[in-house]
């Protein structure tokens, strides 16, 4: 739907005139020959811009933005002045204006100022929709993204929350799993229960059945006492059972019983013990194989996959680095008690053309690590780590062919060198040289020959 304008000027020409502009580009316009007129149209109508005249009869422009603000915060401002002061600037900006523009108006500047409010207003709508979709709990405090793989998990997470579904996330590592299985717990009705995180991978095989469905005292050597298990520490809450196929087949049985009869027996107990939780598995493992292959049974598979969802890998979602970038940039220096703004552009440059094999948590490391040794109130280039420096890629090339052709060897090498996984073997054949050739010409252009995965 076009956006919806209300212009405010006592003057009918330019009333009239920026309406026919507007209208040209598509937009629904209002117009207001005072401030008590405009007033009276936002409580009326919801408007998406107000474009106002500073000075008018009744309502000023700063008096109508002050008063609108109240009843439509939701709409944004452009005031209009002819009366060319920085004062009078700042005084609108600060009560909230988005932007400010000098009379006689200039249209064609006009439309580009009220095209880019109206883009950054529909992320801002974008995001505050999200967020009002989505609790302000524990799960949704770090689980960033505007991108569209994102917004399609954030609508699975809305979805399935409500219910008691077994649910299993998918992603590599970095991808946000256990993120997502806490936005589902603290969307759900169990959220003022326990959340209880369990890596499957990280504790020894022997130990796992009593870690999840607890023991008696004598059950086996050093069994000195009854201990409780994961499963009922977590009743009436959720269990995130992380890296779930390295569990062992022989306990993926006992799972499944626990998950369909809500209760389960202790290790050396012989009576069972019931227990209402709710299942959330994780994995970076492609189960569908490893169930064809043997590995992991059928039956559990699907009971856990009740609803999956698929958290996407950073390099899906490029779109949302800068809002990560900011993100860990407010929570390291809350942390660090620095003033860093930002990243500068070509950080940014660098950042969004890195190949993440890490995932998020690559990229909160290599902020952190630019938050410590930024010495501006913007974290630069020099403040990356070596193996991001050497992916610097110019915006443009020297006049002399010489140097000009030396850049481009030296940003196709590094292509390559990315492309296959920096084994230089592979690199010296695609680029039909012998490897002592690559070595030579990579210590010729200032490529480092020893980088990250040979480390």
């Amino acid at each position: 739907m076009p956006a919806k304008i209300l212009i405010a000027d006592d003057e009918k020409a330019i009333r009239d005139s920026i309406k026919s502009v507007l209208e040209d580009e598509g937009f629904i316009t209002g117009t207001a020959a005072d401030g008590e007129e405009a007033l009276a149209k936002i409580k009326d109508e919801s408007y998406d811009l107000v474009i106002s005249d500073i000075k008018m009869p009744k309502f000023d422009g700063i008096q109508l933005l002050d008063s609108a603000v109240k009843i439509s915060p939701d709409t944004h401002f452009i005031i209009m002045t002819a009366y060319a002061s920085v004062q009078t600037a700042i005084d609108s900006l600060r009560k909230g204006a988005y932007d400010y523009l000098i009379k006689p108006v200039d249209f064609e500047d006009l439309i580009i100022r009220v095209k880019r409010l109206l883009d950054f207003k529909k992320l801002s709508d974008e995001n505050k929709f999200l967020r009002r979709r989505i609790s302000a709990e524990e799960g949704y405090r770090n689980l960033i993204g505007n991108s569209e793989p994102m917004k399609r998990v954030f609508d699975l997470i809305n979805q399935v929350a409500p219910t008691n579904s077994n649910v299993l996330l998918i992603g590599r590592s970095g991808t946000g799993k256990e993120l997502a299985a806490k936005a589902i717990h603290f969307n759900s009705r169990r959220k003022d229960s326990i959340f209880l995180p369990i890596n499957c991978g990280a504790i020894q095989e022997n130990l796992i059945e009593s870690e999840l469905f607890g023991h008696k005292k004598g059950a086996f050597t050093g069994a000195t006492e009854d201990k409780l298990g994961l499963f009922k520490v977590a009743d009436g809450g959720t269990l995130f059972l992380d890296e779930i196929g390295d569990l062992p087949l022989n306990l993926q049985v006992k799972l499944l019983r626990a998950i369909e009869d809500k209760q389960f027996f202790p290790v050396g107990g012989t009576k069972p013990v019931a227990t209402d939780v709710r299942i959330i598995a994780a994995t970076n493992q492609n189960l569908f194989e490893k169930v064809k292959a043997g590995e992991f049974r059928e039956d559990l598979y699907y009971r856990l996959n009740v609803v999956e969802i698929k958290l996407p890998p950073l390099n899906e979602r490029k779109e949302d680095i800068p809002l990560l970038v900011n993100h860990f940039i407010e929570k390291y220096c809350n942390e660090m008690g620095k003033k860093i703004l930002s990243a500068d552009n070509d950080t940014m440059r660098v950042l969004m053309a890195h190949d993440w094999r890490g995932g998020v948590r690559e990229l909160e490391n290599v902020i952190e690590r630019g938050i410590i040794f930024a010495r501006s109130n913007k974290i630069t280039v020099n403040d990356l780590s070596d193996y991001l420096k050497t992916e610097i890629i110019p915006l443009d090339y020297p006049d002399s062919l010489k140097d000009a052709t030396a850049r481009f060897e030296k940003e196709h090498i590094l292509k390559i060198i990315k492309k296959t996984e920096y084994n230089k073997e592979e690199v010296a054949k695609a680029l039909g040289i012998g490897l002592s050739s690559l070595y030579r010409k990579m210590d010729e252009l200032g490529i480092p020959t020893k980088m990250k995965q040979d480390e």
